[in-house]
């Protein structure tokens, strides 16, 4: 039997964590080709801030090309200076939904408030909830509610 594979991907969270750690890009295309060896990906989805600019949307667009489907949100400026634009609640809408669905949940991002949604859905779901983070920046808590925890390091980045 073929594994049936969910993606999620925290866009913001991987870009941020792999720039201050490595002071480089995510290889989003050789995450996909190696994810792909796994079992069949039924869906892929990067939740990511819009703000508009060229280089931004050239990245949606590759994205895209590769084979994920881009969920965006405004980019929020506040008037104290501070930004908006937090994707935890979609993620974990989208990641319950599909949970229903397949074999596997995989998980981009270090963000440690996920931990809870991964043990729920390997407890009601029986899935596997794979994470993938920048080992210095990402949540024990994230780490130790992972059925598989898979560090990203120089073979995945740009």
């Amino acid at each position: 039997m073929v594994k049936k594979i969910a993606v999620f991907a925290d866009v913001q969270n991987i870009y941020y964590t792999t720039r201050q750690v490595y002071g480089r890009q995510f290889n989003y295309r050789k995450f996909w080709q190696r994810i792909s060896t796994q079992g069949v990906i039924v869906s892929a989805t990067a939740y990511a801030i819009h703000r508009g600019d060229d280089k931004q949307l050239k990245f949606q667009d590759a994205l895209k090309h590769i084979g994920f489907s881009v969920r965006l949100k405004p980019y929020i400026q506040r008037s104290d200076g501070s930004a908006k634009g937090d994707w935890d609640v979609g993620i974990t809408i989208d990641v319950l939904q599909a949970a229903k669905e397949v074999d596997t949940v995989i998980l981009l991002s270090g963000d440690g408030d996920f931990d809870l949604l991964l043990e729920k859905i390997k407890k009601d779901y029986a899935v596997s909830a794979e994470v993938y983070g920048v080992a210095a920046l990402t949540a024990r808590a994230l780490i130790a509610s992972a059925s598989v925890w898979h560090r990203i390091e120089e073979d995945l980045l740009l």
